[in-house]
């Protein structure tokens, strides 16, 4: 499959407020706003298309129109994962996983975002050798 942009769109009870949340705390700019509807894209990184839509529009799928979001983890790998969990504490966001470093080889942290969307933010480390042999990994 050949494709130009990777898009994200979540379920949101007021999607300006969102989209101003992961503006102010990660960086995306709003781009198209119509109330109901709001892009964001970042900088850095402009075929990632992180979208908001009123959870109750007629454009959301009837399935799940109007629930809430659950189960969902959005993840920004960063090169110092403990400067932005101190900056990201510093600015109040609700840590719901505390910095922790995996046996796998991930250093992490997540902090809940609008509506239920869970936000992972992590950097990559050297694995724990025990772990990959308790694992089958060790080679």
């Amino acid at each position: 499959m050949q494709f130009s942009l990777i898009g994200m769109a979540v379920a949101a009870q007021d999607p300006a407020l969102s989209a101003g949340w992961f503006a102010q705390h990660f960086g995306f700019k709003v781009g198209t706003d119509l109330g109901w509807y709001v892009n964001t894209q970042h900088a850095d990184h402009p075929t990632v298309s992180l979208d908001f839509v009123q959870r109750d529009h007629e454009s959301w799928p009837q399935a799940t129109r109007g629930r809430n979001i659950a189960g969902t983890l959005l993840a920004f790998l960063v090169t110092d994962v403990d400067a932005e969990y101190a900056r990201l504490s510093e600015a109040g966001l609700e840590v719901v996983m505390p910095l922790t470093t995996e046996g796998w080889g991930q250093r992490r942290f997540q902090v809940a975002g609008p509506d239920g969307l869970l936000v992972e933010v992590l950097q990559m480390v050297a694995p724990d050798p025990q772990w990959l042999a308790d694992n089958g990994l060790a080679g």
